[in-house]
């Protein structure tokens, strides 16, 4: 297939297309500065520019490929007829809320099923549900050079690993109202509360729970700006403010706890508030510094971002595909995809993760037996050539 690939810096997309290649695969690349990717400007039309252009000279292209939805784009491969597949690895990723979604050029792919489901019901029969990918060709290299620095040992960096975004900053949008009536903040507070103890359950999407007047009452004090380019389901952008400052408290809380009993490290972004006995080592890269972080940590940590309801994160076939022992809170695809005490370890709790992690750091023989499963299965069965076999058949 000669493929379109719009390249916006993702970090992932060069394993992504150095798979492509090696399925045989002629790939152009359109690159483009990915301040640009913002939402409810004029923005987009800049990418949209350059794939017209590119469209123009004539040449045949099978489909044009992007991670991420792009709307302006699937709209220019409409009137070209050409193809548009996008892999969404973003949980919320609001211009999926774009009218553009129903253009028949499309194939979206999104890895949460329930957020398939979800569209799929309002009509949108171009989405798809697919796990993430990992490049297992790159990742077994870089654990052959790891094994071979170490004489064949294993050395561990640290104890306990968590690799992730605190969004303890300008993204806790939860935080930065601060208006709400005192009986409205305190509903959403007791709410939040009672969701950080419950993995795998999201309170949230119960009406009986979080009932729509609840909803329609904070609609009333947090507005938003509507420019007319999307039809975004603001009800759900205010769930998705209280799942993310679940997520805000239930990572700090839980790494917290885990500071106190181990030797407990943090990769996140500039920003995050410091927290008591967690030493923050900063930026992680994430095609060379992040996989050996991984292999050489005792015990990776995986705290699953709210707003995804069932899908695994991209963070968890990371962690497996380069050899790591994994503990994750429980989400139902995680269980579907993988057996809990052999591939991996699920939490059902924040407590049964903190007593999990001190087991397995006493019994190094079971986690290393786990960790050589997880990997022999996301290398087997999350390989990008392995996936992308079925999302770019047209």
């Amino acid at each position: 297939m000669n493929i379109l690939y719009f390249d916006w810096n993702e970090f992932n997309g060069a394993d992504c297309r150095d798979a492509m290649e090696k399925l045989g695969h002629q790939i152009d690349i359109i690159r483009f500065d990915n301040s640009y990717y913002e939402m409810n400007t004029g923005n987009l039309t800049i990418f949209a520019d350059k794939v017209i252009k590119k469209l123009e000279e004539g040449k045949y292209y099978d489909c044009v490929f992007s991670f991420d939805y792009v709307p302006a784009l699937s709209d220019v491969c409409q009137v070209f007829e050409v193809p548009y597949i996008s892999w969404v690895f973003d949980c919320p990723h609001y211009t999926l809320d774009s009218h553009t979604l129903s253009n028949p050029v499309n194939r979206v792919y999104v890895f949460d099923r329930i957020l398939c489901e979800t569209l799929r019901k309002k009509g949108y029969e171009t989405v798809f549900h697919s796990t993430l990918a990992v490049n297992s060709q790159r990742l077994e290299k870089i654990c052959q050079e790891l094994d071979a620095e170490s004489d064949g040992r294993i050395v561990y960096q640290h104890d306990v690993c968590f690799l992730g975004s605190l969004y303890d900053n300008e993204f806790n949008y939860y935080d930065r109202v601060k208006y709400l009536p005192p009986e409205l903040k305190g509903y959403t507070d007791a709410l939040i509360k009672a969701q950080e103890s419950l993995f795998g359950t999201d309170l949230f999407s119960e009406p009986g729970i979080m009932p729509y007047e609840k909803i329609k009452k904070m609609r009333e004090y947090i507005k938003f700006e509507d420019t007319g380019q999307y039809e975004i389901d603001y009800d759900n952008v205010i769930l998705d403010f209280l799942r993310k400052k679940v997520t805000v408290n239930e990572r700090r809380n839980i790494l917290t706890e885990m500071g106190k009993k181990f030797d407990t490290v943090l990769y996140t972004p500039p920003g995050a508030r410091p927290i008591e006995n967690v030493c923050n080592l900063g930026f992680c890269d994430y095609m060379t510094k992040m996989p050996r972080v991984f292999r050489k940590s005792k015990i990776n940590l995986n705290i699953t971002l709210r707003s995804i309801l069932s899908g695994i994160p991209l963070r968890v076939v990371d962690v497996l595909a380069a050899g790591g022992f994994l503990i994750t809170n429980y989400q139902a695809e995680i269980a579907e995809y993988f057996i809990d005490g052999e591939e991996l370890v699920i939490a059902y709790s924040p407590e049964d993760m903190i007593e999990k992690t001190a087991y397995y750091l006493e019994h190094d023989d079971e986690r290393k037996v786990i960790a050589r499963r997880g990997q022999e299965k996301v290398l087997r069965d999350f390989d990008y050539k392995i996936l992308l076999e079925g999302i770019l058949t047209i």
